[in-house]
C-alpha cells in the first residue's frame, strides 16, 4: 500500500485516510467493548455480593494498569513494529474479556483487569500515535476531532449493548471479546502503513510528562473531571432532590455535548497557530460552569443547557491537548509523549473521584463542583505559570 505524501520537512501533506480508518476504527472496536464491559462487570460482582469497596478496588485495576503500562508501549513499539504490537494487544484483550466469564474467584479479576487495561491502555497510546503521524498539520485538529467524536459514539453504544445483552451467560462476553478481535482487521489491512519507529526516544519517559506540559496538565484534568465527574455525579444530583431519571438524562445530555463539540473544536484549533490559549480558555469556562452547578442545580432546564457546552469544554481539553502535542513533537518523541499523555490521563482518573469523593465528605454537597473547579483551576495555574515562564525566558 503507498504510505502518505510528506513535505520536505517530513509532514503528511494530505489526509491519509487508510491509515486514519484503521487506527481510529481499531480504537472505536475497543471502545464499544469498554462501554460493554465495565457496567457489565460491576452489576455481576454486585449480584455475587462482593462489597461495594472490593468492587471499587478491582476497578482502580484500570487506573493502575493504564499507569504501568504506558512506559512499556513504547520499547514495545520500538521493538516490535507499530501494528504488530497493537494486534497482539487486541489479542490479550479479547482472551481477558472471556477470562471474566470463567474466574470463579473474585481475586482473579484483578489480574484480569490488570492485562485488559494494559492491553487497551496500548491501543489507545498506539492508535492516537498512529493517528497523529498520519494527520496533516494543518488538520491536525479536525482528524483528532473526528477520532474523539466516533470514540465517544462507540462507549455510547457500549451500555445500550448491555442493556440488550443483559448479564447472565456468556453470551455478552462474547459479544465483548468478537468486538475487540473485529479491532485486527483494520489494522491488518493497514499494516505497512503504520509508523516506523527506527530510533528509541532520547529522553526518560517521564521527562516527556514535562516536555509539553500544557497537554499532559489538560488530559490530567480531564481524566480528573470526566472519571470523578461521571462517577460521583448521581450522587451530587440525588442528593440535590433530583430523581434518578433526570439525573441520567441530564448525564447523557453532557455525552451529547461531549461528541458535538469534539469535530467544531479540531476545526477551530486548526485555525490557531498556538493552541495553548484555546485550552486555557476550556479550562477557564470549565471553572465557572462548575461554580455554576450549585445555582442551577434546581432549574433541570438551565442545568441540561451547561451541562451540555461544560461537557463540551471538558472533553475539549482531550481533543485539543492531543493536537497540541502532535504538533510539537514527533516520532519517537511522539510515541513517548503519546505514553506520558495516557500515564497522565490515569493518574487522572484515580486522583478525581478520591478527590471529589473527599470534597464531598468534607464540604457537603456542593463540595462536588468545588472540587471540580479545582481541578479545573489546576490547570489555569499551570497556563499561567507557563505564560509566565516564557515571558521571563523571552
Amino acid at each position: 500500500m503507498p504510505q502518505p505524501t510528506t513535505d520536505a520537512n517530513g509532514h503528511v501533506e494530505e489526509i491519509h485516510w487508510p491509515s486514519l480508518i484503521a487506527a481510529i476504527s481499531a480504537i472505536s472496536a475497543v471502545g464499544i467493548a469498554i462501554g460493554l464491559g465495565l457496567p457489565l462487570l460491576s452489576i455481576i460482582l454486585e449480584k455475587r455480593g462482593i462489597p461495594s469497596t472490593l468492587i471499587g478496588l478491582n476497578a482502580a485495576m484500570a487506573g493502575i494498569a493504564s499507569m504501568l503500562a504506558a512506559p512499556v508501549t513504547t520499547k514495545l513499539a520500538h521493538d516490535h513494529g507499530v501494528a504488530k504490537t497493537m494486534m497482539f494487544a487486541v489479542l490479550i484483550a479479547a482472551l481477558s474479556a472471556i477470562g471474566f466469564y470463567y474466574a470463579d474467584a473474585f481475586w482473579m479479576w484483578f489480574p484480569l483487569r490488570f492485562t485488559f487495561h494494559g492491553a487497551t491502555t496500548t491501543l489507545f497510546i498506539l492508535s492516537e500515535f498512529w493517528i497523529n503521524e498520519a494527520a496533516p498539520p494543518r488538520r491536525r485538529g479536525l482528524v483528532l476531532g473526528i477520532y474523539a467524536t466516533v470514540l465517544a459514539v462507540g462507549f455510547a453504544i457500549g451500555p445500550l449493548l448491555f442493556s440488550a445483552l443483559g448479564s447472565e451467560g456468556i453470551l455478552p462476553f462474547l459479544v465483548g471479546a468478537a468486538i475487540i478481535l473485529l479491532a485486527v482487521i483494520p489494522i491488518f489491512i493497514a499494516r505497512h502503513e503504520s509508523p516506523v519507529l527506527d530510533t528509541k526516544p532520547e529522553r526518560h519517559f517521564f521527562h516527556y510528562i514535562f516536555l509539553v506540559p500544557t497537554a499532559t496538565a489538560a488530559v490530567f484534568a480531564f481524566g480528573a473531571v470526566s472519571a470523578g465527574g461521571l462517577s460521583l455525579f448521581p450522587i451530587y444530583a440525588l442528593r440535590e432532590q433530583l430523581s434518578e431519571s433526570q439525573a441520567a438524562v441530564l448525564l447523557t445530555v453532557m455525552g451529547i455535548g461531549n461528541m458535538a463539540f469534539q469535530i467544531p473544536l479540531g476545526l477551530f484549533s486548526d485555525r490557531l497557530r498556538d493552541r495553548r490559549p484555546l485550552l486555557t480558555a476550556m479550562a477557564v469556562l470549565g471553572v465557572l460552569g462548575s461554580l455554576a452547578l450549585p445555582l442551577l442545580i434546581q432549574n433541570w432546564l438551565l442545568m441540561a443547557v451547561l451541562l451540555f457546552f461544560w461537557g463540551g469544554c471538558v472533553s475539549g481539553l482531550y481533543t485539543v491537548g492531543l493536537a497540541h502535542l502532535g504538533s510539537r513533537l514527533s516520532g519517537p518523541d511522539l510515541v513517548a509523549a503519546n505514553a506520558a499523555f495516557i500515564f497522565c490521563y490515569a493518574v487522572g482518573t484515580v486522583a478525581g473521584p478520591q478527590g471529589i469523593g473527599a470534597a464531598i465528605d468534607v464540604a457537603g454537597n456542593d463540595g462536588f463542583a468545588w472540587a471540580l473547579a479545582a481541578f479545573f483551576g489546576f490547570y489555569v495555574l499551570v497556563s499561567a505559570c507557563r505564560l509566565l515562564f516564557r515571558s521571563k525566558r523571552s
